[in-house]
């Protein structure tokens, strides 16, 4: 019994740690552009390269731009983009898994193929060949990730919706004779949406990761849109002299990533809820 108290009260303060680091960078996403202390896009080459100082808390970057000001407005498109996806992908999980696992039969076993399809393939290979046909950007890194994420949710949620319409309360509202739209939305929705946004913090931290990949390879954000996976490719030609270049992008995608994962898991242990991988 001591052991349990000790595991929830340790659950209790990872998820407070990690909520709270969160919260920080989401500000920092927020009012970026009020706390930067310089143009994160301005070009200045009589200071390219040069060392952190008083003026440039962590320097500049081989086009005399301040490294700290594109780390913050950075945020906003890895942060910011990741939610857009993240509320996107459920939505749609959502829609699809409660109609496949409400309704059944043909509309269930069509669905349920498509999804098989799609997750056939590694995602950020299938990413990858979408953003290569619709050529990159950052909408088509957006839709192409909206394409592929939303899947598993629809998996997910399908899988809960077929064991929830055998309970006593799904019967009762059927004969009642509530409409299965009424059922879906006052019933369904409520019970399967808690355990699926505790499983999304986990894809919080996948987004992130995909987005800075790809525009690592180029197929993301364009330049000079400041985003860390970008910063990590504009800096790869310094690595051996100025190597801060790709450690602080590489840092705040790593503080990030960690933050979203460990809070996913605290959150997984104590209510339950298994991941899919």
């Amino acid at each position: 019994m001591i052991a349990n108290i000790g595991t929830v009260l340790k659950s209790k303060k990872t998820i407070v740690v990690c909520s709270i680091l969160l919260l920080l960078f989401a500000v920092i996403a927020v009012f970026a552009p009020w706390i930067s202390p310089h143009d994160p896009v301005k070009v200045n080459l009589a200071l390219k390269l040069k060392p952190p100082s008083a003026e440039h808390l962590l320097g500049t970057d081989h086009l005399g731009r301040d490294n700290l000001s594109r780390l913050l407005h950075g945020s906003r498109i890895s942060l910011g983009v990741a939610f857009l996806i993240f509320v996107s992908a459920i939505g749609i999980g959502l829609l699809v898994g409660t109609i496949a696992g409400y309704l059944g039969g043909w509309v269930d076993a069509v669905l349920m193929r498509f999804c098989e399809g799609v997750m056939a393939f590694p995602s950020l290979v299938l990413v990858m060949g979408i953003v290569g046909i619709f050529g990159p950007g950052l909408m088509q890194v957006v839709l192409a990730l909206m394409m592929v994420h939303w899947v598993y949710y629809a998996r997910m949620i399908r899988t809960m919706v077929v064991s929830l319409k055998q309970r006593e309360f799904i019967t009762a509202a059927r004969i009642s004779g509530s409409s299965p739209w009424t059922i879906i939305r006052k019933h369904l929705i409520p019970n399967v949406l808690p355990p699926i946004l505790v499983m999304g913090t986990l894809e919080m931290g996948w987004a992130i990761m995909d987005i800075s990949a790809l525009s690592f390879l180029g197929l993301g954000v364009q330049p000079p849109t400041p985003e860390w996976g970008a910063m990590i490719h504009e800096g790869k030609n310094f690595i051996r002299s100025h190597p801060e270049l790709m450690i602080f992008p590489g840092l705040m995608i790593l503080l990030v990533v960690i933050a979203f994962n460990v809070l996913g898991e605290a959150l997984s242990e104590r209510y339950g809820v298994k991941r899919r991988y």
